[in-house]
């Protein structure tokens, strides 16, 4: 199986900053894309950045500026610094990875199980 592990969820004020890991582990023969979505309450969830085996960042509008994605060299865990929070920011974050799993296997999506980011004051 794969696994990812996600941490650095918790409550800040707003214009605070939060950093979230997500480290993959388990049965994977390559990492593709990596990334974090986000579902705030009685919302879809939606993209919040990825980044490709290549290190190639993406960004959804809302975050661009203020959020940054990096990926370490084994590219098996990514970070996501979060500066200038904002309250619209809220909500649970999900860790997201495209994995091959054997050499000769489907790539497939795989999810953590999701950390809160509260931003109030």
């Amino acid at each position: 199986q794969v696994q990812l592990v996600e941490s650095g969820g918790g409550l800040v004020q707003p214009g605070g900053s939060l950093r979230l890991s997500c480290a993959a582990s388990g049965s994977i023969f390559r990492i593709y894309a990596m990334g974090w979505y986000r579902q705030a309450p009685g919302k879809e969830r939606e993209l919040v950045a990825t980044i490709s085996s290549g290190g190639i960042p993406n960004y959804a509008d809302s975050v661009k500026g203020r959020f940054t994605l990096s990926r370490d060299n084994a590219k098996t865990t990514v970070d996501l610094q979060m500066n200038s929070l904002k309250p619209e920011d809220t909500a649970v974050y999900y860790c997201n990875a495209d994995v091959r799993r054997t050499y000769y296997g489907n790539v497939l999506g795989y999810w953590g199980q999701g950390t809160q980011v509260t931003v109030s004051s």
